[in-house]
């Protein structure tokens, strides 16, 4: 074949939380392991996770994984599948106990137990009012997860490959998948990562947004391997907008804050949540608050000069407080905002944060796409967990901190899977396709034979300017029609990029060009179905469609890159083992 195959009897791309504790999962059961990250895996973007892990431990107060579950599926605004979200909610005291056992170092309460804090939209009784379900380490909770779960792995010697990058998935006759095509960044040289399952844990694509809360790396990588694979991507019309990032920077500034007892002021100094959620105030879920600051923007009570953005107020917290549970909020606010948290407010404004959306997945990590009549058909060989997949547990908006539950639930399920179908495997792996590395060549043929073509940063700050103008937190008609279009062109000129450094050793600036093919995919599925769902839900707030509309639009949307075309395919409302929770207007 010309290029180098190396076989595994599983493949993990990524290595934040997902990748990590699916790495575990594999490795513990004796499979050979390779996983490939673009970066060092401590420096995956789990590592900026500030707030906590949801898990109802009742540690500080009563809790019940079905209250759990009730405020997911509300949150999701019943576009989440039931069937995971129970899954998920159910698993969450197990997983979070594991990692304790791990050594990942909580912090306690006075009587030893794990610390447990408030969050926006986690409630008690059905919604009656907010609990503590947030397990925290101070305000670096990804970051003590990523460490505890990467020292994990060296104990039971997973296979890194640091700084490779994958670059296209193999596909042979039947659909099956049979590892990727991955480079190596220090020599340039094109590998085959064969293997009997090949597992996504890829992390999100913020990095489509001009202002976004994401590392430079999150550049939808599994999206866009999936998409070019010929497999659907789901509900990526649903883009989370953080209601707190700071102003200019858009670095996050977690919802922890808020769970402590700070508030959002308008420029007249009102606690203006009280208008907009009566009941769970400034913890009601991130949508609500984003639309909420955006309109209190849009309608001239916004900060500033500009008047462009609102104030986080902690002032009035013990320092105390500040100074122990919320440290590294008090030291991103006085560098990048010029203000210290415990003496005067920051000023913030909803940056994207998360995709709701991803790579359709059943509860058990395994990829789905409709095949003949059958909606849940599963992919062989093929599994995702984390921000790059849709189990669908976030729906149309997700609870803070069900996304670190979720990469360690689905992370390790998805493990599981894996040990459970290679089990059924034979010994060898299938045949590798005679061409299985002639597309991901012809790719880097192009980038470095392409002549008077355009500069990658330029049409990434066009891929970016186009997402943010025209798919934001609110979504207007004739702007989301000149979107399309625009994002349309965009993709026109991805395919022309030109790298002017031809060399193979770190060469930063093909990675980078890599990396736009990728991000490119997902924004064209994010504006496309955002143009397609004609209601507003969660995240999608629609201008000419403001209600919910169940029923026409209570389905999942499907994009494949084949023809930029949308399919849709059902939500499950039935979960496991409960009754249905049964769609009611959302309101906090």
């Amino acid at each position: 074949m010309g290029i180098p195959v190396r076989t595994f009897d599983a493949v993990v791309v990524g290595a934040g939380g997902a990748g990590l504790r699916a790495a575990l999962q594999l490795a513990e059961a004796d499979l050979r392991v390779a996983v490939l990250t673009k970066v060092f895996p401590t420096r995956s973007h789990t590592v900026a996770a500030q707030g906590g892990v949801a898990a109802s431990l009742g540690n500080s107060e009563e809790d019940h994984w079905h209250w759990h579950m009730y405020d997911t599926v509300k949150g999701s605004d019943w576009l989440g599948d039931q069937d995971a979200i129970e899954f998920m909610c159910r698993k969450a005291n197990e997983v979070v106990i594991e990692l304790e056992h791990f050594g990942m170092p909580f912090d306690r309460t006075e009587s030893g137990k794990i610390y447990q804090r408030p969050f926006g939209g986690h409630m008690s009784n059905f919604g009656e009012k907010p609990v503590s379900r947030a397990c925290a380490a101070a305000d670096r909770t990804g970051h003590a997860m990523l460490h505890a779960l990467y020292q994990r792995n060296v104990r039971v010697h997973t296979q890194f490959f640091v700084e490779w990058m994958a670059l296209d998935l193999i596909r042979d006759a039947e659909g099956a998948v049979l590892g990727v095509t991955a480079m190596e960044m220090e020599t340039g040289e094109v590998c085959i990562f064969q293997s009997k399952a090949t597992l996504f844990a890829t992390g999100g694509s913020g990095r489509m947004y001009y202002s976004s809360t994401n590392a430079f790396i999150n550049t939808g990588d599994g999206l866009g391997m999936t998409a070019r694979a010929g497999l659907p991507i789901q509900d990526m019309e649903f883009f989370q907008f953080h209601p707190t990032g700071v102003y200019g920077a858009g670095i996050l500034i977690t919802e922890g804050v808020r769970g402590e007892g700070g508030v959002l002021r308008n420029a007249s100094g009102e606690r203006f949540m009280e208008r907009y959620a009566p009941n769970a105030k400034d913890l009601a879920s991130r949508d609500v608050v984003s639309r909420a600051m955006a309109t209190e923007i849009k309608e001239g009570r916004g900060c500033g000069p500009n008047k462009d953005h609102v104030l986080l107020d902690l002032s009035h917290l013990d320092p105390k407080v500040i100074m122990q549970r919320l440290p590294g909020i008090r030291e991103i606010s006085m560098q990048f905002a010029g203000a210290d948290p415990i003496k005067e407010p920051i000023p913030v404004v909803p940056t994207a944060h998360y995709q709701m959306g991803g790579i359709p997945t059943n509860y058990t990590g395994r990829v789905v796409a409709p095949r003949n009549g059958n909606p849940d058909a599963v992919v062989p060989g093929f599994y995702a967990a984390g921000e790059c997949a849709c189990a669908s547990v976030h729906g149309a908006n997700r609870l803070g901190t069900n996304s670190l539950l979720d990469l360690l639930v689905f992370g390790k399920a998805a493990g599981e899977s894996v040990v459970e179908d290679i089990k059924a495997l034979p010994k060898s792996p299938k045949d590798l396709p005679k061409d299985a590395a002639d597309y991901s060549l012809a790719r880097l043929a192009r980038l470095d034979g392409q002549a008077n073509g355009e500069g990658v940063h330029e049409v990434q700050l066009a891929l970016r300017r186009a997402m943010q103008d025209h798919c934001g937190v609110f979504r207007f008609p004739d702007m989301l029609k000149q979107g399309v279009d625009k994002i349309m062109e965009v993709a026109g000129r991805v395919g022309r990029t030109e790298i002017k450094d031809k060399s193979k050793v770190f060469n930063t600036a093909r990675i980078e060009a890599l990396e736009l093919d990728n991000l490119v995919e997902a924004a064209k599925a994010t504006m496309v179905c955002a143009a397609t769902r004609q209601e507003s839900r969660g995240a999608q707030a629609r201008e000419d469609f403001p209600e919910r509309d169940d029923a026409n639009w209570l389905k999942h949307t499907l994009w494949y890159r084949d023809g930029n075309r949308v399919d849709f395919r059902p939500v499950h409302l039935k979960p496991l083992t409960v009754e249905t929770i049964e769609l009611k207007k959302r309101v906090y």
